[in-house]
């Protein structure tokens, strides 16, 4: 699986012209499932994303995680984190889970995070053409690859 997590002051997710999802200050989180994913890299990515230090302290050092400031989470999910650009110029999504196990996942990813938490994960809706609005703060950007834990 891997993860985009964006340090946001504000983040919505709208769809068919609708407001579906929004939050204030908190992680914007995309979300790629990929073939071979599991529970697993679920548990590793909730424990990383509740516990990632991306949040200033006192003095101004990002030591803070997004539970330590009490922010929110917005999650969507992604699949074109997976593509593949290696040959010609359109990428391939052969690598990227199908529905079958992506939902499942994705959703465990949010179930799992929001339990960590002990608040609502916002979230899109899986496979919905969605218009995901944010304003990065920092801007900070983290990309977490649960392959590349070892």
């Amino acid at each position: 699986m891997r993860l985009v997590i964006q340090r946001v002051t504000q983040a919505s997710v709208t769809i068919d012209g609708s407001l579906h999802s929004e939050i204030g200050a908190g992680l914007m989180v995309l979300v790629g499932v990929a073939e071979g994913d599991t529970e697993a890299d679920v548990a590793w990515l909730v424990g990383k994303t509740a516990a990632l230090r991306i949040f200033d302290d006192e003095a101004g050092v990002m030591n803070r995680s997004v539970m330590d400031v009490g922010g929110e989470v917005l999650a969507v999910s992604q699949f074109t984190l997976n593509a593949s650009t290696k040959k010609g110029n359109r990428p391939s999504y052969i690598h990227a889970a199908g529905h079958s196990l992506a939902i499942p996942l994705y959703e465990a990813y949010c179930a799992q995070l929001q339990a960590a938490m002990g608040r609502e994960v916002k979230q899109g809706v899986f496979g919905a053409n969605m218009q995901v609005a944010l304003v990065n703060d920092g801007p900070v950007t983290i990309i977490i690859d649960s392959r590349l834990r070892e």
